[in-house]
């Protein structure tokens, strides 16, 4: 009797969870959008992979994702984001769906994750470089309210040389 008492404590309180979370490479390039009222829209493919063993064999399975960003977020990811680029989304699980107007009586259905949380995980390195993934690159939260975020540099003083007194330090290069 309790655990059924708190099934319905939990329930009450928390309700229902749809959440996704991804990591993998952007499949394409982005389709970037806006919609009537000018808030951009942006959709893109994300694969994901999974290693299992099969008898004394590996084998590995790729899974396609769909992913819908909106707003500031969408804008901000527009700017650095390409095919290629390993990424984290966060969101939740919809599906849509329209009658298909080259066939009429027909049913489409498409399931997507609506982010609400993204991190590139190749570092941005701005217009024109690529964003290649190495183990010593941090990973770049995407803001949500701010379209750019510039990178942060800490002034320290060099010691072993007194050509420059002060250098600026990249917070990446930091082993901690």
């Amino acid at each position: 009797m309790a655990k059924i008492q708190l099934f319905f404590i939990l329930n009450y309180m928390f309700g229902d969870l749809n959440r996704v979370e991804l990591l993998g490479n952007i499949t394409s390039d982005l389709n970037v959008r806006s919609t009537g009222t000018g808030t951009q829209v942006v959709s893109f493919g994300i694969a994901t992979n999974r290693r299992y063993k099969q008898g004394d064999e590996w084998k590995e399975q790729t899974d396609f994702h769909n992913v819908v960003v909106w707003g500031n977020q969408a804008t901000s990811l527009a700017q650095r984001a390409h095919k290629g680029t390993r990424l984290f989304v966060s969101g939740r699980l919809t599906t849509r769906s329209w009658d298909d107007p080259n066939n009429p009586g027909k049913k489409n259905y498409k399931t997507e994750v609506v982010s609400d949380q993204l991190i590139l995980i190749d570092r941005y390195e701005g217009k024109g470089q690529s964003m290649g993934a190495s183990a010593n690159q941090a990973s770049e939260p995407v803001d949500q309210e701010t379209p750019s975020k510039p990178a942060k540099t800490t002034k320290a003083k060099k010691e072993d040389k007194g050509d420059n007194p002060e250098e600026l330090i990249d917070p990446n290069d930091l082993p901690f």
